[in-house]
């Protein structure tokens, strides 16, 4: 059910030292490069694709939802190969335990000592397919870890090695078997996203590519571990003045004051990091009311309830309210 390394090195129990951030112009490219690498494999979501290394410059969390066989897992295996560093898969299903996903404590005869076998969280890039085929109580194992980067087992916590980033996928068709994702791990993706069916030119050339060895089989990576972890602090240095940060407070308390649950605190967070993440693949050093708006939608709209199955607004409805009412300054 797992792709993991059948010896895996054990976690660290120390939090990594901040790298050296890059220059804007090097953290741009790298982005451009992972976006075009991806774009080897994946045809006509170049929207999308940009969206996903925007939430990963901006230490986010992706949810891929969608119905089934439009490229969701091969979008995140494509993003996984751009980049050098650890892939580590969960197939989630309905018998799939909490330790299957965190790793457990198993006890060593020849030491006689209880030793710490980590699970497939502890990746760089995790990708929890069909994640809501499992029950919530297995699903919640991914909490500590999407929030703080760490994982705790019997009392023991270990921090996860960065860049980290979970990419889940869940198919919105097909009732059976499948649980509903509680409000709390939903927040804690920065986006969600959809791709849709592509169109026919864009399908005729993926059965283009298909015809005889798939592309992704000679994807090699574009960017190093490293350099994602230096240009997440380049983005984290990018300027957000007041007036932006005002304008994230206003779209957020427009959201509040017009559905059942509006926009989190910590929404209202991911989107100015969205934005500076933008900023960056834009090539600057501070955030414009643009950026904003590129990400408000894939940020916001899953974190919005309305009641629009009794006739209101959908969550991406009322965002789009929002941006069109709210004032930038």
């Amino acid at each position: 059910m797992t792709d993991a390394n059948p010896n895996p090195t054990p976690p660290s129990r120390r939090g990594d030292d901040s790298p050296t951030p890059l220059p804007v112009d090097e953290a741009a490219s790298l982005a451009g490069r992972i976006v075009e690498n991806v774009e080897e494999v994946i045809v006509g979501h170049h929207d999308v694709t940009e969206h996903i290394v925007t939430a990963i410059l901006a230490r986010g969390h992706l949810l891929l939802d969608d119905v089934p066989g439009v490229g969701k897992t091969m979008l995140a295996r494509s993003l996984a190969r751009s980049i050098d560093c650890e892939f580590k898969r969960v197939q989630f299903t309905p018998d799939l335990m909490p330790t299957d996903v965190t790793g457990v404590n198993v006890f060593d005869e020849r030491s006689r000592e209880f030793e710490f076998r980590p699970g497939p969280v502890f990746g760089n890039v995790v990708l929890a397919d069909e994640i809501n085929r499992a029950p919530p109580k297995t699903q919640s194992a991914l909490l500590e870890a999407m929030e703080e980067s760490q994982v705790t087992v019997d009392g023991e916590t270990y921090r996860l090695d960065q860049p980290f980033t979970v990419i889940a996928t869940q198919n919105d068709v097909g009732g059976d078997r499948t649980y509903e994702l509680p409000i709390a791990e939903i927040d804690r993706f920065m986006k969600q996203l959809t791709l849709g069916y592509p169109s026919p030119e864009d399908e005729s050339e993926v059965l283009r590519r298909v015809t005889g060895r798939h592309p992704i089989e000679g994807l090699d990576p574009v960017a190093t571990g490293e350099e994602v972890r230096r240009a997440r602090e380049t983005v984290a240095g990018v300027t957000a003045e007041a007036a932006v940060r005002e304008y994230v407070t206003r779209l957020a308390n427009y959201t509040r004051e017009r559905a059942d649950l509006g926009v989190s605190p910590r929404g209202s967070i991911a989107l100015l990091r969205a934005g500076q993440a933008r900023a960056v693949l834009d090539g600057r050093d501070y955030v414009v009311p643009d950026d904003v708006q590129a990400e408000a939608e894939a940020v916001l709209r899953h974190r919005v309830r309305t009641g629009a199955e009794t006739g209101g607004a959908s969550g991406a409805a009322l965002i789009a309210e929002a941006l069109e009412n709210v004032p930038v300054s």
